[in-house]
């Protein structure tokens, strides 16, 4: 009699079991911690049976759930949240199932790797000082995050309504400014800096923070790989007119691999290279409040097929920077799309400070005001110019005049010069009729491929 109903319990539970597993309905996240597809399993096919998968009754990826086989169905991968903060001290995955919440400083520290799938998200959370929120790569760790185009890597606010699976989200725009941090990649690759001192703290990073550190003698440095990423909404202000950058990458060197990368609604700048020897290519910046491409501290890269897009606060397109120190580097710049934006106060072409150093070619530029210009801002970088340490060649610009090229002297507080310019016979304002061509809209010969930028979500808001 007890086998007879241990029996019939038995077949009961196989007939619920199967009724359970033949359900197709797919409504929501999973919940198979009872091994029994309720029709709350999104993905899951159970095939013909189902035994327990192990913890997934939280919704959250724990590590113990991958790769689960219940009996011949593929438990589909938990969904949720995973918050991180400190220091991360060995090898580790991010996974596009899961959320990833940076809950202040998160730092990979040196000898480790953070690899992260395509098509993850990571949200930053609000907060200012040494409160706000970054994912730092130290020198000698390494990132390796190799987005595709059909699945980048996302980088976003808390404040961000976008959920696994999605591109962008709903409630946030161009607008929206300075809800997080940002990204920096640090690295041993040379730099200029004050007093040729090796090594110095990151912009954006309190000095007492010794991560922060950047700088060395390898210039091809390796800290991995960050292509097809999508950085939104950051700049979180950590001291008074200090912020930080979208993108801040500090003597990176020339073994890491930076393509395909854009910076949408920063509050300081988009990407800016302190120093190193990284060549980059594919970057777009929208609407940032600061400068879109900033290159300080002898960077010897080059920035190739890139684009910035001036939003209603942005300042100017490219600010440049020479060396601060005796070590000399020079920058290049190599297709570049400048769109300016009728409507913001500032939104200048180019600002050449401190010794800049470098080539800006193939240059297409368009949208920007009658009073925007391309400015030499002191002697020194004048003198650059006239050692053929600063050069330009094959400018075209919509609404070309002469005039937007301009040579600065240093001038009193009342503003009346106090040194004459150097740029003379012919000066630098007549020289640029030698390198710029007006064109018309559309009708340009250089600049960057905006094709290769489709995938972008300034694309997708219409940003050009």
């Amino acid at each position: 009699m007890k086998k007879l109903i241990l029996s019939s319990l038995l077949l009961a539970t196989l007939i619920v079991s199967m009724a359970s597993c033949s359900d197709d309905t797919n409504s929501g996240g999973a919940s198979c911690f009872n091994g029994l597809r309720d029709g709350d399993e999104t993905g899951v096919d159970c095939g013909g049976s189902c035994t327990p998968c192990a913890t997934c009754d939280d919704g959250i990826k724990n590590g113990d759930e991958e790769g689960i086989d219940c009996g011949g169905t593929n438990c589909a991968p938990c969904t949720g949240s995973v918050t991180k903060v400190g220091m991360i001290t060995a090898d580790e995955t991010w996974t596009n199932n899961n959320i990833y919440i940076l809950a202040g400083k998160v730092v990979v520290d040196e000898g480790v790797t953070l690899t992260i799938e395509p098509g993850t998200i990571i949200k930053g959370e609000k907060g200012t000082g040494s409160l706000a929120s970054a994912l730092i790569i130290a020198r000698g760790g390494k990132i390796m995050a190799e987005g595709t185009a059909d699945t980048p890597i996302i980088f976003t606010s808390i404040q961000d309504n976008i959920e696994v699976g999605q591109k962008a989200g709903t409630n946030l725009s161009e607008e929206d400014q300075g809800l997080w941090g940002g990204v920096l990649i640090l690295g041993y690759a040379p730099g200029s800096f004050r007093g040729d001192v090796k090594e110095v703290q990151i912009e954006g990073i309190p000095a007492g923070d010794t991560f922060g550190l950047y700088g060395g003698e390898d210039p091809e440095d390796n800290s991995g790989v960050f292509e097809f990423v999508s950085i939104r909404h950051g700049g979180a202000l950590i001291g008074e007119g200090n912020e930080i950058n979208g993108l801040t990458l500090g003597a990176v060197g020339s073994g890491t691999v930076i393509n395909n990368v854009e910076v949408v609604a920063n509050v300081d700048d988009g990407v800016e290279f302190f120093g190193g020897t990284v060549n980059t290519q594919n970057l777009l910046v929208w609407a940032q409040g600061d400068d879109g491409l900033d290159i300080d501290q002898a960077y010897s890269g080059t920035v190739s097929n890139s684009v910035v897009i001036l939003g209603n606060n942005s300042d100017h397109a490219l600010e440049i920077d020479g060396p601060e120190g005796s070590l000399e580097g020079e920058y290049t710049l190599n297709n570049i799309t400048l769109i300016g934006n009728l409507d913001t106060p500032g939104g200048e072409y180019a600002d050449h400070r401190s010794m800049a150093m470098g080539a800006g070619n193939n240059v297409y530029a368009y949208g920007f005001k009658d009073n925007s210009d391309v400015e030499l801002d002191n002697n020194g970088v004048s003198q650059n110019f006239l050692d053929g340490k600063l050069s330009f060649s094959n400018w075209e610009v919509v609404g070309f005049d002469n005039n937007i090229f301009v040579e600065k002297v240093a001038t009193d507080d009342n503003d009346v010069p106090t040194e004459d310019k150097i740029i003379l016979n012919p000066d630098f304002t007549t020289r640029a009729a030698n390198w710029t061509t007006q064109v018309n809209l559309g009708a340009n010969t250089v600049g960057a491929n905006l094709g290769d930028f489709n995938w972008t979500y300034a694309k997708g808001k219409g940003a050009f």
